[in-house]
């Protein structure tokens, strides 16, 4: 069975928004895999409080695991299953953690091996580009494809 988050940032379930931020970034620090190489007991609670900080963090999240616990997300929301959260995800909450603290404010943060992006969080499929074939008339005049 999963831990409580609130256990696992030691914080009560009454807590505000800034003590559960000042929770998260005390063993983020604390854990954080630069600091402790090789120790996956470590690695582990790095990636319990980022996953109870995203929930908490979140007041629609925050509610739904007061009121339902873990059976809050079982198959969905990508918490549950087994399935967690990657480092990379865990890495780009440090930007509205830290904020410029690391990595010149938005360059990534160098600081944590170049993980994360700096707190810059862009739209799925922002990335994508497609080349469409116009003629010049088409250019022109206008023209939907």
């Amino acid at each position: 069975m999963k831990e409580d988050y609130y256990d696992i940032l030691g914080i009560s379930k009454n807590a505000s928004a800034a003590e559960i931020k000042k929770a998260y970034r005390k063993m983020a620090i604390k854990y954080h895999p630069d600091k402790n190489p090789d120790d996956t007991k470590a690695e582990d609670m790095f990636k319990k409080s980022a996953e109870a900080y995203e929930v908490l963090s979140d007041p629609d999240k925050r509610a739904r695991y007061d009121q339902m616990g873990h059976a809050a997300f079982d198959g969905s929301g990508g918490f549950g299953g087994g399935g967690g959260m990657n480092m990379d995800d865990i890495f780009s909450q440090f930007g509205d953690i830290f904020g410029s603290a690391f990595g010149g404010g938005g360059g990534g943060f160098s600081g944590f091996g170049g993980f994360g992006g700096g707190g810059q969080r862009r739209a799925k499929g922002s990335n994508l580009r497609i080349r469409v074939k116009l003629s010049l008339e088409e250019i022109a005049n206008g023209v939907e494809k």
